[in-house]
């Protein structure tokens, strides 16, 4: 909740008028739980959306890393009539976890020095999507010093 990535996401998305929640998944910082490789953490989200979101809301999904993940897997969950209007995934853990196929129109977001998920592990979960991926040359995976690019490239994508 408290990562620059993250906070970078929030911030941009409140700029383009959504409301944004983040938060802990379990067992981090003073959040309850433990940790469950996946499985509970995507119920939390679930949990967090059930409890923010008001009826005909607007929704966007994004996550970072391995939020990316819970991001996709939650989105397949949610009913047709509560379904994302999009989803933005920064830097996906599809190296690590099973990372659940997209809508075309998914914003996927990578750093091309990323140290933590192999760019070709993204580009292997893509192709079979046809998805586009962003690729930002020479940044790693928490985007240091490029919080503000990560920001545009979100803005710019928006307003296209």
């Amino acid at each position: 909740m408290d990562n620059k990535v993250v906070q970078t996401l929030a911030r941009t998305f409140v700029q383009l008028g959504y409301r944004a929640a983040r938060f802990n998944f379990r067992g981090i910082g003073k959040s309850e739980g433990a940790w469950d490789e996946g499985r509970g953490e995507i119920d939390d989200a679930l949990a967090v959306l059930a409890a923010v979101r008001e009826a005909d809301e607007p929704l966007v999904l994004a996550g970072f890393s391995f939020g990316a993940f819970v991001t996709t897997q939650a989105a397949l969950r949610l009913p047709e009539a509560q379904r994302a209007q999009r989803l933005v995934l920064v830097g996906p853990a599809t190296s690590r976890f099973n990372t659940a196929t997209v809508p075309a129109d998914t914003l996927v977001i990578h750093g091309e020095q990323d140290d933590v998920v192999p760019l070709n592990s993204v580009l292997d979960w893509a192709r079979p999507q046809a998805l586009p991926i962003v690729v930002v040359p020479g940044v790693g995976h928490f985007f240091h010093g490029q919080l503000p690019l990560l920001k545009n490239i979100v803005l710019r994508n928006w307003q296209a």
